[in-house]
């Protein structure tokens, strides 16, 4: 293999994962360690990743923009929303997480009746009110750039006098190694609260976020109810989505 395709290997690793050791390129690559820290320190050098003991990180720690991401596997999370909106019943309480795919959940619930939700997320707070004796509470805090999103203290602070029947969170980015990550220490610190303000949690993820991993640990959920995908994951995140799900629901 040359050097350059192997320099690319490393990078399109990073652009999935996030970050790699040494060790696991050396296991997918099978060549030394020695030319393997030498091609990520010439990557470092050309600002291309950033290097770490023992590693790489990818320079790209920012999720990608709203717009970007509703182009994005599109067809898979309106599959992912329609089933995921099959689980909530009339009359149900819920906290529902601002992101793409729970957007197009939202689009599936507007058909519920007596739904009472509490959401950081202005475009679904917009789509479901007024509509068929529903009520929207919507977490206050600052408004996250051009995504509708809402996060912060004051989110944090106002999700803490609630506690609802289900609550449906969206995936930044589940790997085997990390296991569920996000971009911000604010996205991490409100969902973590989502999911246990819940009797019943219902976590969202098209196949994109898997074996992908964001900065931020999502620290303290041992266990968590339920998955929902677009697709049956491959063998090795199964075994981790397995050992942290009591049930996968496959959409599509």
């Amino acid at each position: 293999m040359l050097a350059e395709q192997r320099r690319a290997l490393i990078l399109e690793i990073l652009n999935r994962k996030g970050s790699v050791s040494v060790s696991d390129l050396h296991r997918r690559l099978e060549v030394s360690r020695e030319t393997l820290r030498r091609d990520i320190t010439r990557l470092s050098d050309e600002c291309r990743l950033t290097k770490i003991h023992g590693g790489a990180l990818s320079i790209s720690t920012v999720e990608p923009a709203f717009n970007e991401r509703m182009t994005q596997n599109i067809e898979g999370k309106r599959a992912i929303g329609r089933l995921a909106a099959g689980l909530i019943p009339d009359g149900a309480s819920l906290i529902l997480d601002c992101g793409t795919t729970t957007l197009c959940m939202a689009d599936h619930l507007m058909e519920r009746r007596g739904l009472t939700v509490y959401t950081n997320d202005l475009q679904i707070a917009a789509k479901l009110s007024g509509l068929n004796e529903n009520r929207i509470m919507l977490l206050g805090g600052e408004v996250q750039g051009a995504d509708g999103a809402i996060f912060g203290v004051d989110a944090n602070q106002m999700l803490e006098n609630y506690y609802a029947d289900f609550a449906v969170v969206g995936i930044s980015a589940f790997s085997p190694e990390r296991g569920l990550t996000d971009y911000s220490r604010e996205a991490a610190q409100l969902r973590i609260k989502m999911l246990k303000h819940a009797k019943v949690n219902i976590l969202l993820a098209d196949h994109t976020k898997f074996e992908r991993q964001a900065p931020v640990n999502i620290t303290g959920i041992l266990h968590l109810d339920n998955l929902v995908t677009d697709t049956k994951p491959h063998k090795n995140i199964a075994r981790a989505i397995k050992a942290l799900f009591t049930k996968i629901h496959i959409a599509g």
